[in-house]
């Protein structure tokens, strides 16, 4: 496993945004024990905690960049390598041997289809420079985690819920009525009256603007 986190907001941007995020991920160390790092563009902050297992060189460290995107990912392509035949018969050059690159390249060819072509376990975001946008997502049946929670105009993540508590504004207490939508319905909708934090359904993607507002939110597999 490997820990992911991010965050759009305004308020931590340079220094300040990477201290933050270090608090993120240390409190998430334990995911990952063979590298952190840490990306910033503006109010986008992407930090990874990384568990090598495919490729082990430094190359594949993340959050990993590459046809004007960047992405932290968390889980495995099981059919990695027949996408990446694919995408070289249409002209891509991949530096890596890892699945986390090919999952960069589809995306750059697919947009947030690119997880249609995809087979395994998955949370992931990608930060797309050229539209500016943020697209998160979790795979079919929700084996790798991915909480989120919008508050005072940002939007956080992590792949555990310690880890959103490390941004002052995440709250210590839970929202009562989203827990109990939560028990009941196994996960709330969007549109809390407070923080609350929520994890990402299964099959589902989330596509944000650079401010932190939610464009789009749809599953991508029926």
């Amino acid at each position: 496993m490997c820990g992911i986190a991010g965050f759009i907001d305004n308020q931590y941007t340079g220094t300040k945004g990477k201290d933050l995020m270090g608090k993120v991920l240390q409190s998430i160390k334990h995911r990952g024990p063979d590298g952190s790092h840490i990306f910033q563009e503006g109010a986008i902050c992407l930090g990874h905690n990384r568990l090598s297992i495919i490729d082990l060189s430094h190359e594949a460290d993340q959050p990993m960049h590459g046809w004007g995107s960047t992405i932290v990912f968390n889980g495995e392509i099981y059919n990695y390598l027949e996408l990446k035949k694919a995408l070289e018969l249409d002209g891509y050059i991949f530096k890596t041997q890892s699945d986390t690159e090919v999952l960069l390249a589809l995306y750059h060819k697919h947009g947030d289809q690119c997880v249609q072509y995809c087979a395994g376990m998955w949370a992931f975001a990608i930060w797309d420079g050229r539209r500016r946008e943020l697209f998160c997502a979790r795979d079919r049946l929700g084996v790798k985690p991915f909480y989120y929670t919008v508050v005072g105009g940002s939007f956080l993540f992590a792949s555990e819920i310690k880890a959103l508590r490390a941004h002052p504004d995440a709250g210590k207490r839970p929202n009562d009525l989203m827990l109990l939508a939560f028990l009941a319905w196994g996960a709330p909708e969007l549109g809390a009256h407070c923080v609350t934090i929520i994890p990402m359904c299964c099959a589902q993607y989330v596509c944000l603007s650079v401010v932190g507002k939610i464009v789009d939110g749809t599953r991508h597999l029926q």
